[in-house]
């Protein structure tokens, strides 16, 4: 029995295919294992939305040749995709599958023999035009849920059209008897993900269905107690969809919204698809109609043509806004994006400067959201995820939390008291409730 290892970079929709790419060996006869059990087989699946997820991918190919120097070392994923011949130029490569491969790869590599050098499958992303579904089972607490992938947007920095093709969709049908299939096991918490989820729908370039149908029918899935939406695009985040978690039974009140910019004319040469205006629209109704929402922003620093005014303007928009947190990304030239062309680059330094100072912002930001929640009795899924003792989880509107390990909690729901903000930043619980619920 051959010995199979994993190791995913990136989103969560990454870690859903990862999944779904170990059960295929596990049905095989495969057995999996950890990184460092001196596997027979590493499948490395890759990111690219940063140079820095390259520098990575190079990294772990060299760790897992020292753990395991006769192993067959696979690379898939968007850096796959992107970059297939650099990736088969990295010693100890032995195989590179693209976006349209990836899924196939016991057509394409058999016994995952290594022959006198690297195999390169990875076909032009205008070829890249399957649905794959994914979810995860068995790495972590809660569950990610493939709804959509690829994406139809153009904006100047992103290199994901470019690696994952035009935007599609599996059907509602479909994806309720996935959710089906999880609600059947242990799994309490299933958080929906893709590239553009909120574009879900399009099937052989059509819309066929919307996003709001879809939740509204996992909202009826039994045996699934919480869904969380990952990320949305804010135009993308009608009413409907806002309205609807309010009533919801399941879907929780958190929301993850792609700002990128404070400022209209950054927007504008990212080419994003709203201003300024309508992100603090959709910000406002949603704290309006749930007030203990928790929002969360990704923020992009340094793009080409940012000044010094034109950073602040983001500063001050998102330090008025109530939002929870922020993602923070400092911007980084991608090969065959848009921005490449764009005068004014702002030096790297800068760039660091700007990052540091919303990530400072972040921290306040959270901190000031988890001290709103005090005393508040929440819902808590606690997660096999022990530090120095404690073990942590989520409440419905994500506070993470803290409290002494006990493994009867581990993938429970508990109803708790908030009771203060810990030394690591965490909630700490209040006990007496925690032991009554």
């Amino acid at each position: 029995m051959k010995k199979v290892a994993f190791y995913t970079l990136g989103c969560k929709l990454n870690y859903a295919e990862t999944s779904t790419i170990s059960r295929m060996f596990e049905d095989r006869g495969f057995r999996k294992v950890d990184f460092h059990d001196s596997p027979d087989i590493f499948i490395i699946n890759t990111c690219s939305v940063t140079e820095n997820a390259d520098k990575k991918c190079r990294k772990i190919v060299r760790e897992a040749k020292k753990i395991s120097s006769h192993s067959f070392i696979t690379i898939l994923g968007c850096y796959a995709q992107l970059k297939p011949k650099e990736i088969s130029e990295i010693p100890g490569v032995d195989a590179v599958l693209g976006a349209a491969e990836k899924f196939r790869l016991f057509d394409y590599l058999g016994n995952f023999k290594a022959n006198s050098g690297p195999k390169v499958f990875a076909s032009g992303i205008k070829e890249v035009n399957i649905y794959n579904p994914s979810y995860s089972f068995g790495d972590r607490t809660r569950t990610f849920l493939k709804v959509q992938d690829g994406c139809n947007y153009g904006c100047a920095f992103c290199t994901i059209p470019l690696a994952r093709g035009k935007s599609r969709s599996d059907t509602i049908l479909n994806i309720v008897k996935q959710a089906r299939e999880i609600g059947k096991t242990e799994v309490k918490e299933v958080v929906l993900t893709g590239v553009n989820i909120g574009d879900f729908g399009i099937r052989n370039g059509r819309r066929k269905e919307s996003f709001h149908d879809l939740i509204r029918a996992l909202d009826e899935v039994d045996g699934i107690e919480r869904f969380r939406i990952s990320s949305i695009e804010p135009n993308l985040l009608t009413n409907e969809i806002i309205e609807f978690v309010v009533s919801s039974r399941k879907f929780v009140p958190h929301f993850h919204v792609p700002l990128q910019s404070g400022s209209d004319n950054i927007l504008q040469a990212m080419n994003r698809r709203y201003l300024s205006d309508l992100y603090r629209d959709r910000v406002t109704t949603i704290k309006s109609l749930i007030p203990d929402c928790c929002i969360g922003v990704d923020v992009i620093t340094g793009f080409p043509g940012e000044t010094e005014e034109e950073f602040l303007k983001t500063y001050e928009f998102l330090n008025e806004l109530d939002v929870s947190y922020l993602h923070v990304f400092t911007y980084s030239e991608r090969a065959n994006t848009p921005a490449l062309l764009l005068e004014n680059a702002v030096p790297i330094p800068e760039r660091q400067r700007r990052s540091k100072m919303l990530r400072n912002l972040s921290v306040k930001k959270r901190r000031y959201f988890y001290e709103s929640q005090l005393n508040h009795i929440s819902t808590v899924l606690f997660e096999d995820d022990i530090e120095d003792g404690y073990m942590h989880g989520f409440t419905e509107n994500y506070v993470r939390v803290r409290t002494k390990y006990d493994p009867i909690l581990v993938n429970e729901l508990k109803e708790v008291q908030l009771d203060s903000i810990s030394e690591d930043g965490t909630v700490d619980v209040r006990e007496p409730e925690l032991i009554g619920a």
